[in-house]
Order: C-alpha cells, then sequence, then structure tokens
C-alpha cells in the first residue's frame, strides 16, 4: 500500500504570507505555493485547505528520501515546535517550486507567442480583404 504524506508551512514573505503545500508520494516530492495576502488565521487556513486542495496544481515529482516518523509523542512534540520557530522551506521543495516556475515560464511563452502570430495573420487578412474592396472599385 503506498504512503501519502502532505505537509503546509505557512510563513511571512515580504510582503505577503505565502503557504507551502508538500505532498509525498511513492517517495517523490510535489510543492505548491500559495499566496495568502494578509495573515490567515487557522480556522482560515483550515477552510482554505478544506475548500481548494484539490485545485492546486503542483509542480513535477521530485525524488527525495522518506523518513520514518518516529512514534514517541514529546519527539513529535520537540520537532512540531522546531518547524514553527523554522520560518524558510526546504531546499528541496525551493527546488520544486523552482522547477514549476520554468514550467509555467515556458507555458506562458509558448501562449503569448501563438496569440501574437495569430494577431499578425488576422491584421493581414484584414489588409488583404481591404485592398481587394479597393481593387474592386467599393
Amino acid at each position: 500500500m503506498d504512503k501519502v504524506s502532505g505537509k503546509l508551512t505557512v510563513f511571512f514573505e515580504e510582503p505577503f504570507w505565502v503557504g507551502v503545500f508538500e505532498r509525498v508520494s511513492d517517495g517523490k516530492l510535489s510543492v505548491c505555493k500559495v499566496t495568502f495576502g494578509a495573515e490567515p488565521k487557522d480556522y482560515e487556513v483550515y477552510e482554505f485547505v478544506l475548500k481548494n486542495y484539490y485545485r492546486l496544481r503542483f509542480s513535477s515529482a521530485v525524488a527525495t528520501d522518506v523518513k520514518e516518523a518516529g512514534r514517541n509523542p514529546k519527539r513529535i512534540q520537540r520537532e512540531v515546535r522546531k518547524q514553527v520557530q523554522n520560518t524558510g522551506i526546504g531546499t528541496k521543495s525551493q527546488r520544486a517550486l523552482k522547477v514549476q516556475q520554468e514550467q509555467l515560464k515556458t507555458e506562458r511563452k509558448t501562449m503569448s507567442r501563438e496569440q501574437r502570430e495569430a494577431e499578425k495573420h488576422r491584421q493581414f487578412e484584414l489588409k488583404q480583404q481591404k485592398r481587394k474592396e479597393k481593387h474592386r472599385g467599393r
């Protein structure tokens, strides 16, 4: 049976509050970054996760080491306290976000190039049509 784990880290990244969703499944890490704006309350974050989790666009999977979590409750509490104090995101998460950002950038470039070409073609067709109408003496 495959084990899937998820983690949400919310931190302040000048000038907005940002949440980073990390999802590990089959030893692969996928990341999604969400900008909240003003500091979100706990219930707002919970509501956001419930309503929007399946609409999040996670990055492509990156190989990662999966550690087995300890069962000692005091140790878990210490780790949670450490994570709350830690204000950054992990380097693997940063790399995954960077890969996603590059993919979106290339998609945007191709889409804008296609739109530009389509607009040029449309303008050309309009010019040709106008020339034909003038040639007919209208």
